[in-house]
């Protein structure tokens, strides 16, 4: 089969023909229409994740069919379509699997990362990390909910009821965000990095009642701020634009080192805190939930073959709304 491999951190993906896995015990076989590409791609891609599996296929937001079944498997038949995210395996048996917290699991594993990924025509999943997906979505258009949407409601959640909420970084998850906070009636403001026009009239279009650049003040305050830029020096902008008792929502795997601030602008009992990975509850709340809204995401869909093309206009900022690559055989066959 074709696939798109990492060698060694900052070096340009390579295509080769590789076997095709073959699915163990649990584990269903998947042939891939649809993979996503997300900024921790581009984390793995360019080192700043660190001690990925190499040789590695990335990608983590997969859309697929089943094409074989492991021992074992019942949940998913044969021509099943299902989606795989980020959290592909945690133990179990630890506190904070037994306490539904399995996202902080010490042993958890990730696709694309320690799991070769959607970067390919086919991957292997753990059956019980897999999810039926809505038949209102085709293919392409359903890869962003398995990272964007699932990473993107978590950290909604973390801002707790929160009317007015600001989101810095306004790329793949954000546009998703806004679609369910606003269906939940709440408000929101984006800030995007300055003079980014295009990035502005996308999320105004999408909602949200102001845009504008991540240095602007905007009046009022705000109830909550979610970053998804992995920008550190947004963490203070945002505790400074959030109110007393308010939240400050890192959304990220990765960010820059964040800068020293004053105690004031933590003062007043406002709260910063990450997001960490999914949890499968995460996963069945959010995919049940999209259609409802409904979230319609904005892709732009590529050859696999363009995947080193597609993660450098990530890494450069001229994407807008989520790229999503489809093996080379389907892109013709779609064509």
């Amino acid at each position: 089969m074709r696939a798109m491999v990492l060698t060694a951190a900052g070096r340009l993906l390579e295509g080769r023909e590789v076997p095709r896995p073959v699915p163990g015990v649990g584990e269903v076989l998947i042939a891939v229409r649809a993979c996503a590409v997300c900024r921790t791609d581009l984390h793995v891609v360019d080192g700043e994740l660190a001690e990925p599996k190499l040789p590695l296929v990335p990608g983590h937001e997969i859309v697929g069919r089943v094409a074989e079944l492991g021992a074992g498997v019942t949940r998913f038949s044969v021509g099943d379509r299902v989606g795989v995210p980020w959290l592909g395996w945690t133990c179990g048996r630890c506190a904070y699997c037994v306490a539904g917290q399995e996202n902080l699991c010490p042993e958890a594993r990730f696709t694309g990362y320690h799991i070769d990924g959607g970067y390919a025509e086919y991957t292997v999943a753990d059956a019980r990390y897999c999810f039926a997906i809505d038949g209102d979505y085709d293919d392409v258009h359903a890869a962003p909910l398995l990272c964007a949407g699932l990473i993107g409601h978590r950290a909604l959640r973390m801002a707790g009821e929160a009317r007015r909420i600001g989101i810095y970084g306004f790329g793949a998850a954000a546009h998703i965000v806004t679609q369910v906070a606003r269906h939940e009636g709440r408000e929101v403001l984006a800030f995007t990095r300055a003079g980014d026009v295009a990035a502005q009239g996308f999320a105004r279009a999408l909602g949200a009642v102001w845009a504008g650049g991540s240095e602007e003040a905007v009046p009022g305050g705000l109830d909550a701020a979610v970053i998804f830029a992995p920008a550190g020096e947004l963490v203070p902008a945002a505790l400074a634009a959030v109110r007393p008792g308010g939240v400050v929502v890192c959304g990220g795997i990765h960010m820059s080192d964040i800068p020293s601030f004053a105690y004031a602008l933590l003062w007043g009992e406002r709260v910063l805190r990450s997001v960490a990975n999914l949890t499968r509850a995460d996963a069945e709340a959010f995919l049940a939930l999209a259609p409802v809204v409904p979230v319609v995401t904005q892709t732009e869909a590529f050859a696999l073959s363009e995947a080193n093309a597609v993660l450098e206009r990530l890494r450069s900022g001229r994407l807008t709304g989520a790229a999503v690559l489809v093996p080379d055989g389907v892109w013709r066959g779609a064509a």
